[in-house]
């Protein structure tokens, strides 16, 4: 275990007073009720963190206690409003009361063998063994309750004051034992905006090879956070810097693409960050298309003369790339989808503040993005990717962007954009043609449905003369049959 580095009676006395400033009622109620059965309950870790940085209105409720797991259940009956013991043979009992959702753990002092992914999972005897288990000092603080006695054994107290990430023990040991730890070090400097210490840097740089024994589950855990931190290009920095990144997401340095004074583009990698952090840091897909949005440009790099550089069709190409890398990573179905859509539609917009689209290509802009959520991100990433220092066309690309966003609000009163359909069904338009459902159906819907994107509302008559005239560019003679509409059940959705 590392020495707290000043023990001072100034030190010890700033520290009890900062256990005082812990307000967390819920909290003096369960360790009273520790107390009187006999058990010590401390509030530990990010729970701590969190109440002296003031970073959260209702930080987590995470406790340790030197109570066994059954015994934790025994003292939670009559208190908490639902009790749930998945988590018992870890240490860890889960329960609700009321509003708050409250993890207590016994006392560990786990051991790890080299190359394994998870710990023997051993109960210890004291707070301070346990607090030297846990990631970083500034998470390895405790406030025994009810009566706000705070435990720091490894000097967290100065850590969170200096904002710095240090590791409770040797950092090769600490990173060693748990892999994913070199991630969350990445994490909270995103979050937190913290620096990690000279010590924690190198040992990360030395072990990132170690990351290949951490399941792609958890590392998606980890990157989702430092993808929502407010200090997102420091979190990403660290794990290009380390090598970290190379192991599960190596698309992201290769942004850092070597450029020559002949040949000149600008940093991918800089512009990327930047992207990133003009995006709404509570839409994780939206985030993620921003921080692969150019990935396909290393593959696609072309020079020409007179030092121009060109990077054509990164935007599909880098659609497939992230496609892949999430899978990877995990990923469920519909982010993927959702990213790679975003992706390869992300250039979509530009030229328009130089050639004003017709209301039948607003209407396929619209089509093609989808979802009235994935529009919003469209016009989103769109808005970030322009990361120019040319004020003056920065000024010109915000105000066709507003002038298009306006357009599709107007379309939509007029035509229900969202939902432009052909004017006729597969029912009618089969009745009409002769022809039985197969592929040749899905020609027709396609048909129909381009020309109400390029037409927009068409009524029936007009439909059956689109028919007629589709009929004979493919040398079919039409049956003539006109039939209603087929009835929809209640829960056919309107495809």
């Amino acid at each position: 275990m590392s020495p707290t580095r000043s023990d001072d009676a100034t030190r010890d006395a700033q520290i009890q007073a900062l256990g005082a400033l812990i307000d967390v009622p819920r909290a003096e109620e369960l360790g009273a009720r520790f107390v009187a059965a006999g058990h010590e309950l401390y509030l530990v870790g990010g729970s701590v963190r969190d109440a002296v940085l003031q970073e959260s209105d209702k930080p987590d409720l995470d406790f340790a206690t030197s109570a066994l797991p059954e015994e934790t259940e025994q003292v939670l009956k009559g208190w908490a409003d639902a009790v749930w013991l998945t988590g018992a043979r870890f240490g860890t009992v889960s329960a609700q009361k009321g509003e708050d959702t409250i993890e207590i753990t016994t006392f560990r002092s786990d051991t790890y063998e080299e190359g394994s992914r998870h710990p023997e999972v051993r109960f210890g005897d004291d707070i301070v063994t346990d607090l030297s288990r846990r990631d970083f000092t500034v998470n390895a603080m405790a406030v025994r309750m009810p009566d706000h006695t705070v435990f720091d054994p490894f000097g967290g107290w100065e850590d969170l004051r200096d904002r710095v990430l240090r590791t409770p023990i040797d950092p090769h040991t600490s990173f060693s034992d748990d892999p994913l730890r070199m991630i969350r070090m990445a994490r909270f400097a995103s979050s937190l905006g913290f620096r990690p210490d000279d010590a924690a840097v190198r040992a990360a740089t030395e072990l990132a090879d170690q990351l290949r024994t951490v399941s792609a589950e958890r590392i998606q855990i980890e990157l989702d956070k430092l993808l929502m931190g407010r200090h997102f290009a420091v979190g990403m920095d660290l794990l290009v810097d380390t090598g970290l990144a190379d192991i599960f997401l190596p698309e992201v340095p290769a942004l850092r693409m070597e450029r020559d004074p002949v040949h000149h583009h600008k940093d991918v990698y800089a512009h990327t960050l930047a992207v990133v952090e003009g995006c709404d840091r509570e839409d994780v897909v939206l985030r993620l298309a921003a921080l692969l949005h150019d990935i396909g440009k290393p593959a696609t790099r072309e020079f020409h003369k007179g030092g121009m550089v060109s990077f054509h069709h990164h935007d599909v190409v880098g659609a497939r790339m992230a496609k892949a890398r999430l899978r990877e990573l995990k990923y469920p179905r519909e982010v993927i989808r959702d990213v790679a859509h975003l992706v390869r539609l992300h250039l979509r917009f530009h030229g328009y503040a130089d050639d004003e689209w017709t209301d039948s290509a607003v209407r396929r802009y619209v089509n093609d993005a989808g979802s009235p959520a994935q529009l919003r991100r469209l016009n989103a990433l769109t808005r970030a990717d322009v990361t120019t220092r040319d004020k003056r066309k920065k000024r010109r690309f915000a105000a066709a962007m507003t002038d298009l966003e306006d357009r599709i609000d107007r379309l939509k009163e007029e035509e229900e954009l969202n939902a432009v359909r052909p004017a006729l069904d597969g029912h009618q338009m089969m009745a009409y043609l002769g022809i039985a459902p197969g592929p040749l159906v899905g020609k027709v819907w396609a048909f129909m449905k381009d020309k109400a994107l390029e037409l927009g509302p068409i009524d029936p008559d007009t439909g059956y003369e689109l028919l007629d005239e589709w009929a004979e560019a493919n040398d079919i003679v039409p049956a003539g049959e006109i039939v209603p509409p087929k009835p929809k059940k209640d829960d056919e959705s309107d495809k």
